[in-house]
C-alpha cells in the first residue's frame, strides 16, 4: 500500500490540490549545496583525485587491450612471445579503475550523508518554527514525502553531478582526441556528433516528460496523505462503518497515482528508445569504418578491438549520463517542494531587538484587543481583561465566544490585529518567543501523548528533570495509584496519541508535564470537559494544588469546575458581558446565572 510509512495529520478527501512550488534550477540547487561540500573540502579534494585515477585507468585500458591482441597475432609478429607485460598491465588497470572508484565513493559518502543529516535537521527545525496556522492547514503525509524525496534528491545531486556528468564529458573529449590522433578525424567527428545529438535529444525529451514526473509526485503525496489521514482516524471510521467508503476514496487516489505512473513509464520508453537508436547508429557507422580498414590492412585487429572497447567504454557511461540527467531533473523536481518549505517564512517571529520576558509577578492584561482568524469574521472586539498576579481567572461562555482564542493569543500562536497583551507591563510582541513560551504552561482540552512510556511523556515537560523531580510531579498530579496498578508501572507505553490511557489519566499526565515545566503562568483550556464526574473531581483537585502560587487562566465549559475562581469572566461574541465571583454572578441573575441553572438541570 502506498504511503503507509509516513506519518501525518488529516486533510479532507477532496483537498488534494496543493500549492505549486516554485521551480528550482541546477544553479540554485548547487548554490544551496555548496556550503555542505565546503565543510568537507579535504575529503572532496581526495575524492576528486581518486576519480581522476579511476578515469585515467579506464582510458588506458583499451590501449593495453590493443597491444595484447596485436601481440598474440602471429601474422604480425610470429617470433614474439605472449605479451605478459600488457596482460598484467591490463589487469592492474582493470583493478585500479574499480578500486579508485570505490575509494572515491567511500570518501564522498561521508560528505553526502552529513549533508543529508544537516539538511533534514534544518527542514525539521524550520517546520517547528512556522506558525500554528501553517500546521493547521498542512497535509503532513504529503510533507513527509516531500522531505523524504527532497533529501534523497540532494544526495543524488551531490554524488552524481560531481562524479558522473563532468567526468563523463571529460572522457568523451579524451576519446575523441585519441580517435583523431590514432586513426582518423572521422571517428572523432562521429563520436562528437553522436554525443551532441544524444545530449540534445535527452535534454528536450526529459524536459517534456518532467511534467509527468511532477504529476506522479503529486499523486504519490496525495495518496500518502489520504492513507495516513484514514489510519489516524481509525476510530471515527469504525464509528460510522465507513471502511468501504475509505477504501473507495483511497482507491480513487491510487487510480490517479497509477495513471500518472503509466504516463511516466510510457514517456520513459520514448526517451530510452531514442537514446538507444542514437547509440546504435553511431556504433554501427564506426564499426563499419573500422572493419573496412582492417580488410584494407590499414588497421590491425588490435586497432579494431581498441575502437570497439572505446565505443563500449564511452557509450555505456553516456547511456548512464542520460539516466543521470533524467534523475537530476527528477531530483530538482523533488527538491522544489522541500526548498519551498525552507523559503516559507513564519508570520510569528521575534521583533527586532526583542528582549527576554522578565516575569516578576505574573500579572496579565489584555488592552483593547481586536482579533479574527479571518478579516471578515472578528472573534475578539475591543477586549479588556485583567488577571492580577497569583490569581485564578476563569473564562466561561458558549462555544465560539472566543475563550480558547485568548490562550492562543497569549502564547503567540497568532498575533492580535490591534491592542496590546501585557505580562508584567511588557508587550508580548516585544519579547522573545522562547522566553514568552517558557513562562507559560498549558493543559489543553485534548492532550496528545507521544507513543513512548508514561514516564517519558511526563519528562517531556522538562527533558533535563531529575528522577526526583519527575516522581514529585507524578505525586502532585495524583498519578501514583494509577501507575502502581500497571504491570510495567511508569514504563508502560501509552500507544499512538495516548490511545491506551483514559482521558482522565491523559490529563493527569499533562498536569505532571506542566509541573515539570515550572512556568509562572498556567492555562487550563477546558481540561476536564471530556471527563466523567469522578475523573473530573480528581483533576480539579490536582489543578487546585498546581495553581497555588501561580497566575492561572482556566477556560471552562462546565461551570462547576470554576466556582472557586477568584474571578469568573463571561464572554459572548468576543466581548466580556459579565465578571465577578461565582456568588456575585449568581446574585446578578444575568447570563451566568442562566447558564448555571441550565447545567444544574442537565445534571
Amino acid at each position: 500500500m502506498r504511503g503507509m510509512l509516513s506519518s501525518g495529520l488529516s486533510v479532507h478527501p477532496n483537498n488534494e490540490a496543493r500549492e505549486e512550488s516554485p521551480k528550482v534550477n541546477l544553479r540554485q540547487s548547487m548554490k544551496y549545496l555548496l556550503p555542505y561540500l565546503w565543510e568537507f573540502k579535504g575529503r572532496v579534494l581526495l575524492a576528486i583525485l581518486a576519480l581522476l585515477a579511476a578515469k585515467g585507468a579506464t582510458l588506458v585500458m583499451p590501449w593495453a587491450l590493443k597491444h595484447i591482441i596485436d601481440g598474440v597475432d602471429r601474422s604480425l609478429a610470429p617470433e614474439l612471445a605472449l605479451p605478459a607485460f600488457f596482460i598484467l598491465f591490463y589487469g592492474a588497470l582493470r583493478f585500479g579503475s574499480v578500486f579508485f572508484g570505490e575509494v572515491r565513493d567511500a570518501l564522498f559518502s561521508r560528505v553526502t550523508e552529513h549533508a543529508m543529516r544537516k539538511i533534514g535537521l534544518r527542514v525539521f527545525k524550520h517546520l517547528h518554527s512556522l506558525e500554528l496556522a501553517f500546521h493547521l492547514d498542512r497535509a503532513t503525509g504529503g510533507i513527509s514525502r516531500d522531505i523524504e524525496r527532497g533529501t534523497n534528491g540532494i544526495s543524488f545531486l551531490m554524488r552524481f553531478l560531481m562524479f558522473n556528468i563532468v567526468p563523463t564529458l571529460f572522457e568523451i573529449l579524451m576519446v575523441a582526441i585519441i580517435f583523431a590522433a590514432a586513426f582518423s578525424i572521422w571517428y572523432a567527428v562521429i563520436t562528437l556528433v553522436a554525443v551532441a545529438i544524444y545530449v540534445v535529444f535527452t535534454i528536450y525529451t526529459t524536459e517534456w516528460r518532467n511534467k509527468f514526473v511532477r504529476e506522479a509526485n503529486q499523486a504519490d503525496s496525495s495518496t500518502s496523505t489520504r492513507a495516513i489521514d484514514s489510519l489516524l482516524n481509525y476510530e471515527t471510521v469504525k464509528y460510522f462503518n465507513n471502511e468501504n467508503y475509505e477504501a473507495e476514496t483511497y482507491d480513487k487516489f491510487l487510480e490517479k497515482w497509477e495513471s500518472a505512473k503509466l504516463k511516466n513509464r510510457m514517456s520513459l520508453l520514448a526517451l530510452n528508445s531514442g537514446q538507444a537508436l542514437i547509440i546504435a547508429l553511431a556504433m554501427t557507422a564506426m564499426m563499419w569504418m573500422a572493419a573496412q580498414s582492417v580488410l584494407d590492412k590499414t588497421m590491425t585487429l588490435g586497432d579494431l578491438a581498441m575502437i570497439n572497447a572505446y565505443m563500449i567504454q564511452l557509450f555505456i557511461p553516456l547511456n548512464f549520463l542520460g539516466f543521470v540527467y533524467r534523475e537530476i531533473r527528477r531530483s530538482l523536481t523533488d527538491l522544489e517542494n522541500m526548498l519551498a518549505l525552507l523559503k516559507r517564512n513564519s508570520t510569528i517571529t521575534d521583533a527586532e531587538g526583542a528582549q527576554p520576558l522578565q516575569v516578576s509577578r505574573g500579572e496579565i492584561h489584555w488592552q483593547q484587543v481586536n482579533f479574527g482568524y479571518h478579516q471578515e469574521r472578528p472573534i475578539l472586539q475591543q477586549l479588556d481583561l485583567h488577571i492580577p498576579a497569583g490569581s485564578k481567572l476563569a473564562i466561561v461562555g458558549s462555544s465560539g465566544a472566543g475563550k480558547s482564542t485568548l490562550s492562543r493569543l497569549l502564547y503567540r500562536f497568532y498575533d492580535i490585529d490591534s491592542g496590546k497583551i501585557l505580562i508584567d507591563g511588557q508587550d508580548i510582541r516585544s519579547v522573545t518567543l522562547d522566553s514568552l513560551r517558557r513562562a507559560i504552561a498549558i493543559v489543553p482540552q485534548d492532550t496528545v501523548l507521544f507513543n513512548t512510556s508514561i514516564r517519558e511523556n511526563i519528562a517531556y515537560g522538562n527533558p533535563a528533570a531529575t528522577d526526583e523531580q519527575i516522581n514529585r510531579a507524578i505525586k502532585m498530579a495524583h498519578l501514583e495509584q494509577f501507575i502502581h496498578s500497571l504491570p510495567n508501572g511508569d514504563q508502560t507505553l501509552v500507544g499512538e496519541r495516548g490511545l491506551k490511557v483514559s482521558g482522565g489519566e491523559k490529563q493527569r499526565i499533562a498536569i505532571a508535564r506542566v509541573l515539570l515545566k515550572g512556568a509562572s503562568i498556567l492555562i487550563f483550556d477546558e481540561a476536564t470537559s471530556a471527563l466523567d464526574s469522578k475523573s473530573e473531581a480528581a483533576i480539579l483537585e490536582a489543578m487546585r494544588e498546581v495553581s497555588s502560587g501561580h497566575t492561572t487562566l482556566v477556560i471552562a465549559h462546565r461551570l462547576s469546575t470554576v466556582v472557586d475562581a477568584d474571578c469568573i469572566v463571561v464572554m459572548e461574541n468576543g466581548h466580556v458581558i459579565e465578571q465577578g465571583t461565582h456568588g456575585e454572578l449568581l446574585a446578578q441573575q444575568g447570563h451566568y446565572a442562566k447558564l448555571w441553572a441550565m447545567q444544574l438541570q442537565e445534571e
